[in-house]
């Protein structure tokens, strides 16, 4: 007879017996009834928001002992303390385990005999009482205690017995999930669908069985898509590695040859100009020397009388604008030399500019494999916000709509979240400012405050960047940094990495770093946030719209 624990119809649960394969404390399924905070068997287990197992006075201890109520197991933080309520299945599954592990079981002793107490073999359900061999000879002969319900002997047989009707509780009643006897389902349950215990219990027993095997199945195939991941992850991550090495390689060399190129110019036209100075040199020095021959042959002719020799000879004597050199060549020379050299250089910049765009795309394209679908919350929507159908368009109306003033609303900062939060992993999204002067875009913390006024800052729980005047692109980093943007964008792309503690923006259009915020701590919930600031009299009417990421841009 399977064993079964009856209670009356004031509720009591019925408690079932697992088969000993599974309830020995050696099982793997123990593991899953161990409470990670004591290591042991749960006691009076009760379940997280999170869907993690702990006893409860171990939860209570550890949330009673800290300002933040955070799961053990994943650490997860709730925003307020979750009201526990005991896992009635889990506690039912572990006390089966306590008593299946335990060394030593209890002993039921014979109530008949009377001098020395033999060990009970079975417990009637009529008499309200336990038997050894001896005394229970006549259950098993005659007739009327033949129908006596036995069972394997138990020291609480009050609990096995209707308190209303004083019969055993020996049906099931599946409407009101609780134990009956005989009278109870002829008069409280007389329209009820109730089953002999044995039945329940067994059946009960299956689904168990089904229920945690299915539970262990799903967590083994969790562990194996998380190595699947991760596996995949590394070997992505190898091919990454390998592309940029590659990519940065190709620039050192091209870094390297118009270096060469650069001083192979400089070193010929230097040797260039060192030719054409010599020769400049060597010119002069042999016109000075005529001219001092001329010199010469002037002074001698200077101290003779033949005036009429001197004027024949005087065209010969004569220094003529011919015989001098237009020296400022040189200098025209050097300009053109310079020229040369600004012009290698700006080649060299414009190679740079090319591969380290490369490497720009080459990281987004990365980011945008993390893309994610978000679409606006008109829960979060400041009043004077207009929001799409879809949930992926906002703007500022010029009437304020009369919405309630539900906790998560922003009240008076013209901002929105999107719906999806997210508290772990890798997500992007890309968002359209086109045609604005003035917005703001990021993330920000779950508990940020939405009423009122508010500081914009990752202390604040904000980590966003926007443009203002339409010209003016700051990172909302508390105090606001200044952002150099060289075209006005057109596209943002945001990337989250939650457990780096990274932020960053990108221009979409040309695949260019904007911003990031670096080494943050996040605890909490990230959402998506918008902010398409007032219209300004329709200079600044365009939405700000979420688009959908092509990494094929």
């Amino acid at each position: 007879m399977a064993e079964y624990s009856p209670t009356s119809t004031q509720g009591r649960r019925v408690s079932l017996k697992l088969p000993p394969d599974m309830s020995s404390s050696s099982h793997p399924l123990s593991e899953e009834l161990q409470c990670s905070i004591c290591l042991d068997v749960f006691t009076d287990p009760v379940s997280t928001p999170c869907g993690h197992n702990f006893c409860k006075s171990c939860l209570n201890k550890c949330w009673n002992n800290s300002q933040t109520c955070i799961c053990p197991y994943c650490k997860e933080t709730f925003r307020q303390r979750p009201d526990l309520k005991i896992n009635t299945t889990l506690r039912e599954i572990s006390e089966h385990c306590k008593e299946k592990s335990s060394a030593k079981k209890p002993r039921i002793m014979c109530d008949v005999c009377e001098d020395r107490k033999l060990n009970a073999l079975k417990s009637c359900l009529v008499c309200q009482s336990s038997y050894c061999q001896t005394h229970l000879e006549p259950h098993l002969r005659v007739a009327g205690l033949m129908k006596h319900k036995l069972m394997d002997p138990v020291r609480n047989l009050e609990d096995y017995m209707c308190q209303k009707h004083d019969r055993p509780l020996e049906l099931f009643c599946r409407d009101d999930q609780t134990c009956v006897c005989s009278i109870c389902s002829v008069k409280d349950h007389k329209n009820h669908k109730t089953v002999p215990v044995e039945e329940e219990s067994e059946e009960k027993k299956i689904q168990l069985i089904k229920d945690l095997q299915q539970m262990i199945q799903e967590r083994i195939l969790k562990i194996q898509e998380v190595k699947h991941s991760a596996e995949v992850r590394k070997i992505n991550s190898e091919k990454e590695k390998a592309a940029h090495v590659e990519l940065f390689t190709d620039l050192i060399r091209s870094i390297e040859r118009c270096q060469t190129e650069l001083l192979e110019m400089i070193e010929e036209q230097q040797k260039l100009a060192e030719k054409q100075e010599k020769e400049l040199i060597e010119e002069l020095e042999q016109e000075i020397t005529e001219l001092k021959m001329r010199n010469t042959r002037l002074e001698q002719l200077s101290h003779t009388e033949d005036h009429l020799h001197l004027l024949q000879i005087y065209s010969s004597l004569q220094c003529r604008a011919a015989d001098t050199r237009n020296w400022p060549k040189i200098s025209v020379k050097t300009q053109e030399n310079l020229e040369t050299i600004r012009r290698a250089f700006k080649k060299l910049k414009d190679t740079l500019n090319e591969k380290l765009s490369q490497v720009g795309s080459s990281k987004l394209k990365w980011m945008q494999q993390y893309a994610v679908d978000v679409t606006l919350d008109p829960d979060t929507a400041n009043p004077h916000l207009i929001l799409s159908d879809d949930g992926k368009q906002v703007n500022h109306g010029d009437i304020r709509q009369k919405l309630p003033n539900k906790p998560q609303r922003f009240d008076y900062c013209v901002s929105v979240l999107g719906k999806e939060g997210f508290s772990s992993g890798r997500f992007y999204f890309e968002v359209q400012v086109k045609g604005k002067t003035d917005w703001t875009l990021g993330v920000v913390r779950e508990s940020v405050n939405r009423k009122g006024v508010f500081t914009a800052s990752p202390s604040d729980g904000y980590w966003t960047v926007g443009l203002r005047n339409g010209n003016e692109y700051e990172a909302c980093a508390g105090p606001a940094v200044s952002l150099s943007v060289r075209v006005k964008l057109q596209w943002v792309g945001v990337f989250v990495d939650y457990e780096e503690g990274l932020v960053s923006f990108y221009d979409v259009e040309s695949s260019s770093h904007i911003y990031s915020f670096t080494g943050q701590t996040f605890t909490d919930t990230l959402y998506p946030y918008f902010s398409p600031y007032p219209n300004n009299a329709g200079t600044n009417s365009n939405p700000l719209i979420i688009t959908p990421v092509d990494i094929n841009k």
